[in-house]
This record gives structure tokens, C-alpha cells and sequence, in this order.
């Protein structure tokens, strides 16, 4: 039988502030005014992980048991292809650590339309279909748009309105992934923030990437992983995204992302949502342990 090691490491529950040490250099140390921080990946099964992540051995219906005491959250991608059953969210649900939570990404058929203003049938059958059974560990619902669709104010709008409020009792949260750069617009920006939708961060080089805050929480895909390095990405760039993160958890801004609107300024803390995401996917779940053992403990 094979044993299932828990990673030792923050679930987030911490805030971050700047220290300098003696030697002038920045250290990030914990205190208690932060949002959550959760590193993850998309999904759980995918064979090369079974020779890069997985240990030798274990069970197929095992592997998201052992993936979920690895990484902090996991993004769902399946129900982006198909419906799901309501008892397949409770056994996922069942087999993850207290503290875990899973991101879902709405189907296509809501996403990938000539007019989004008329996916309410699609989105209330999708909300439908078993949602609630994650409960608690119910995270963001990722609406990722076809990379021709052109920004147009109304039809976005109408789109939004359709989004829940809540979902099984619980307060929904929503991110939209545009990958048109018609949406590089102010007024696109406003719109997002006026219905609280969260909009995604990527490093792709193709897609528009969107460093302005519009919710009370940030979410980023990163899609670089890189095959020759054995963490996915190089170690600066690991240093560079748990000092971002951690800036955006205790309500601050990071100088680095460029924005298309003014920065607010410091606001209240934010939950913060970071996934590796395709690139050279075999180094994603080492890219996601990498970068939370870099983040503060709790």
C-alpha cells in the first residue's frame, strides 16, 4: 500500500509584511492581516505526472487524495467539456484535506457562444449540476472566453448579470478569462469591478494579461512551465510571484503588473489564487510546491 504524504506547508491562513534584514535584503515574514493564499494546478489526472509527481505505485483513484495534501487548491477543468454528477463533486470533496479548495471552469457552452447574453439556460444547468456539493470548498468559477470573442460593453454586461450571487447558500465568486485584446479597456476594467468579477492574471504571450484588481480576490494562471528546469520555472521567477502574491494578499499592488486603469491604492486584504496551467504541464505540480514553500508559514 502506498502511504499518502501530507506537504507540510502554510494553507494561506496568513497575512505578509515587508522586514528588511541586517543585510538589507527583504524578508517576508507572517502576521495577521492578510488574505489566503493558494497555489494549485488544473487538474489531477494526467499521465506524465505518474512518473514526475505521483509515487510509484499509487492508485489511479488515488491520485487526487495525494495531489490535494501536495498543493492548496485545484482547478477543475473537465466540467469545461462535460457536466459533472452531483455525487462526483461530493466524492471530490470527500477525499480533500480540511482547507482545500477547488476552482471550477464553466463549460464551453457557456463561454464559447456568438451571443453571451443568452447562456442564462446553460449557466443555471452548469450551477445546477452539483456545485454546492463541494460547499466550503467551493472556490472561484472561471468563465474563459473564446480567444476571437471582441470586447462589446453590452453583451458583457448582459453576460454578467447572469453570473449567481451565491451559490448553495454561499457567496459566488466568478473570474473571467478574456483572451481578446479588444478587452484591454478602461471601460471593460469598471465594468468587471462594478459586478466584482475578478479578472485572470496570465504570463501567456498570446492572450491579454490583466494586472488590475476588480474583486476581493486575485487570480492568476501561469503557463510557462518549462520542461528543462526541474521546478518548471527558474527560481527568481518563483521568488518574484511569492512576493507578488503575498503584496496582493495584504491589499497592496504590485508595481510590477501593469494596469489599464489607475491602481486604488491599498485596500483590504485579498484571497489570492495562483495555478500553473498547461506550458510543459509535467513541471506544473513541482512549479506549485516550489512556490508555496516559499510563502510565509502560518
Amino acid at each position: 500500500m502506498v502511504s499518502i504524504p501530507c506537504y507540510k506547508r502554510a494553507r494561506g491562513r496568513i497575512g505578509v509584511k515587508d522586514e528588511e534584514n541586517s543585510d538589507g535584503r527583504q524578508e517576508v515574514t507572517a502576521t495577521r492581516k492578510a488574505g489566503l493564499i493558494r497555489v494549485g494546478i488544473g487538474g489531477w489526472t494526467f499521465a506524465p505526472w505518474r512518473t514526475t509527481f505521483y509515487p510509484k505505485g499509487l492508485p489511479h483513484a488515488r491520485e487526487l487524495e495525494y495531489a490535494s495534501r501536495q498543493v492548496t487548491a485545484i482547478e477543475i477543468n473537465g466540467t469545461f467539456y462535460r457536466t459533472q454528477k452531483p455525487a462526483s463533486f461530493a466524492k471530490w470533496r470527500d477525499e480533500t484535506p480540511e482547507g482545500f479548495v477547488f476552482s471550477v471552469k464553466a463549460p464551453r457552452y457557456a463561454t464559447i457562444r456568438k451571443a453571451l447574453g443568452e447562456a442564462g439556460p446553460t449557466i443555471e444547468h452548469f450551477v445546477g449540476s452539483g456545485l454546492a456539493e463541494l460547499r466550503e470548498k467551493l472556490g472561484p468559477i472561471l468563465w474563459q472566453f473564446a480567444p476571437t470573442k471582441r470586447y462589446d460593453a453590452s453583451e458583457l454586461e448582459a453576460f454578467m448579470k447572469l453570473l449567481p450571487e451565491e451559490i448553495g447558500g454561499r457567496p459566488a465568486r466568478h473570474v473571467l478569462e478574456p483572451r481578446h485584446q479588444s478587452f484591454v479597456d478602461a471601460g471593460f476594467i469598471e465594468l468587471a469591478r462594478r459586478h466584482k468579477c475578478a479578472l485572470v492574471f496570465t504570463d501567456s504571450v498570446e492572450y491579454p494579461a490583466f494586472g488590475d484588481v476588480t474583486a476581493d480576490f486575485v487570480y492568476a494562471r501561469l503557463v510557462r512551465s518549462q520542461s528543462s528546469i526541474a521546478t518548471g520555472y527558474p527560481a527568481p521567477a518563483l521568488d518574484a510571484w511569492a512576493k507578488v502574491a503575498c503584496t496582493f494578499a495584504r491589499g497592496s499592488e504590485p508595481k510590477e503588473f501593469a494596469r489599464i486603469t489607475k491602481s486604488g491604492g491599498r485596500s483590504n486584504p485579498r484571497d489570492v489564487y495562483v495555478f500553473f496551467i498547461n506550458g510543459d504541464k509535467e513541471r506544473a505540480p513541482a512549479a506549485a510546491v516550489e512556490l508555496l514553500a516559499r510563502l510565509p508559514k502560518a
